[in-house]
């Protein structure tokens, strides 16, 4: 074999190894950026901005508090006995004549609510699309919770609501911790049962919640309930 051969198989070698070397490296480079991205995405997340209504969609959702029997929106000057403001409360003989029976609230309007004198809505935020009801929830671990103590964790759900064949439906499409499904076995085996075909025979809270809902639609940004005499 000739010198020349020799430093021929030399240079392949050296280059050889120069491509392992720089794939490593990609490969170390590309691990270390997606645990960036993992760590800032799911452990160190940033609380969600609460939403807020502009004057027409806060007297529109004041009005649908008063017709339910809660006070004004955002009214802080409600009386420890339940009057509005320093009025007290006055008897009156109890009636259902010309009571609604009816729910309805906008996803803006839900929102807004959590964000009302509670900071839940920073840590929950409500979707209301066709039929389906999604949640994102922030979670605070415990300090001396292992490994992720003193961690948020970035929780999804998500349930069908609907009404079908004179009741309603619910099913669970899943669960979501750090982007990672739930397997069904850890949810108890329910994810995608119509819980209330599965369980509203049987006396108990789907029972009676069957019995007691008239209609449930949901649509893209929008809750409506009509509940039965």
């Amino acid at each position: 074999m000739t010198q020349q051969q020799v430093n021929h198989i030399d240079s392949q070698r050296r280059f050889g190894c120069l491509q392992v070397a720089g794939l490593l490296l990609v490969a170390v480079i590309a691990t270390v950026l997606i645990t960036i991205w993992v760590v800032k995405s799911y452990l160190f997340v940033s609380e969600f901005n609460p939403v807020t209504l502009d004057a027409k969609e806060e007297q529109v959702l004041e009005a649908k508090l008063k017709r339910l029997d809660v006070l004004e929106f955002g009214n802080k000057g409600a009386g420890q006995n339940g009057g509005d403001g320093d009025k007290p409360l006055e008897p009156e003989a109890y009636s259902e004549a010309g009571a609604k029976r009816e729910i309805n609230f906008t996803e803006r309007e839900l929102n807004a609510l959590l964000a009302k004198n509670t900071d839940l809505a920073r840590k929950l935020a409500v979707d209301l699309a066709d039929d389906l009801v999604s949640i994102k929830l922030l979670v605070p671990m415990d300090e001396d919770f292992p490994m992720l103590g003193g961690k948020i964790l970035r929780l999804k759900a998500g349930a069908e609501f609907a009404y079908r064949d004179g009741r309603p439906v619910v099913i669970l499409k899943g669960v979501t911790v750090m982007g990672v499904p739930v397997p069904n076995a850890w949810l108890g085996g329910i994810k995608n049962i119509d819980l209330v075909k599965e369980f509203g025979a049987d006396e108990g809270f789907w029972k009676s919640f069957s019995e007691g809902v008239a209609d449930i639609r949901i649509e893209e940004g929008r809750l409506r309930i009509k509940l039965k005499e």
